[in-house]
């Protein structure tokens, strides 16, 4: 069977993989783009995106995703709208990988990873349906939208730290909720957050339930897991920072993780352990996660799969 080897396919649909296949496409590598089961990625779960530059009024997410889409097949890019779930990556120069879309095979000279991360949740119906009603799992998204009013925060790390102090400088006040009896959180951090005075850590306290009108939050539902006590609190906003699962789960044997499973690529690049196959976005990015960000290294893992092929000639 005469085996169609690509020169790029482009695992992942966000703002990385979309830039990439821009990149990519310009390059003439005939990029193909398979966007998994959440075609556009974290963003299209968010109502307004305020802060990515050249949208002067803001955009909502799923409409900046069909632009990013749209860029990408003006340039010729195929876009499938399946899943990879499984990957056989080469350990050679020069080598094919193999991926696989359901039973279908596919193969190419160059991989570019970029599946994001997925925001932990705490599990509860309430969230789902408060989601882009004051439930939000970033911060430095959705933050502004709350100037002025009470938020609370869930967590106890330093994504849960890092957060309520970035929010208490807009807000009225910050309510942490932490379920155990301290924080997990750095030095440093619960310092910043003991410093803030407008930050309140309830410790043993867990969140329980939402309440609102039309789908907008108005009220947290919490317990104290000591002793059982209910009570709710006045918020518009609600934080969930409990931290983000890479979706790397296919890769795993495959390619070398970091110890929270993010894909570890070489300082400065997008370059993976795997002679051409290259990682972007959330996917290798547990610091910054913002969709610019995730724009700029896919622009950098189109240049850095351009230049190992050119490499190979």
């Amino acid at each position: 069977m005469e085996q169609n080897i690509l020169d790029c396919i482009i695992v992942g649909s966000g703002p990385s993989g979309f830039t990439a296949a821009i990149y990519a496409a310009r390059a003439d590598l005939k990029p193909e783009l398979y966007t998994g089961l959440e075609p556009g990625g974290q963003l299209t779960t968010t109502t307004e995106v305020d802060n990515f530059p050249g949208y002067p009024a803001g955009i909502t997410g799923p409409e900046m995703m069909m632009d990013l889409q749209k860029q990408a097949e003006r340039f010729d890019t195929k876009v499938h709208y399946e899943m990879i779930t499984k990957a056989e990556f080469s350990k050679e120069v020069g080598g094919v990988h193999k991926l696989y879309a359901g039973n279908k095979e596919l193969f190419a000279k160059t991989v570019i990873i970029s599946t994001g991360a997925t925001a932990k949740y705490l599990g509860l119906d309430d969230e789902k349906k408060y989601n882009g009603g004051g439930v939000s799992a970033c911060a430095t998204c959705d933050g502004f939208f709350y100037r002025g009013k009470d938020v609370i925060v869930v967590g106890a790390g330093d994504t849960a730290a890092e957060e309520a102090t970035y929010l208490a400088k807009l807000v009225n006040k910050v309510t942490m909720l932490v379920r155990k009896g301290e924080f997990r959180a750095s030095k440093a951090m619960i310092h910043r957050v003991e410093n803030t005075p407008n930050i309140e850590v309830k410790f043993h306290h867990e969140l329980i339930g939402i309440e609102g009108e039309n789908n907008l939050v108005e009220r947290a539902v919490v317990i104290n897991n000591q002793t059982q006590e209910k009570s709710t609190v006045d918020v518009h906003g609600i934080f969930i920072a409990i931290g983000h699962k890479p979706n790397t789960d296919i890769f795993v044997g495959q390619i070398d993780l970091d110890e929270n499973g993010y894909i570890a690529t070489e300082k400065g690049s997008t370059r993976t352990n795997l002679p051409g196959v290259f990682a972007a976005g959330d996917v290798q990015d547990h610091i910054y996660r913002q969709a610019i960000t995730a724009a700029g290294s896919g622009c950098m893992a189109a240049m850095d799969a351009e230049k190992y092929l050119a490499e190979l000639h």
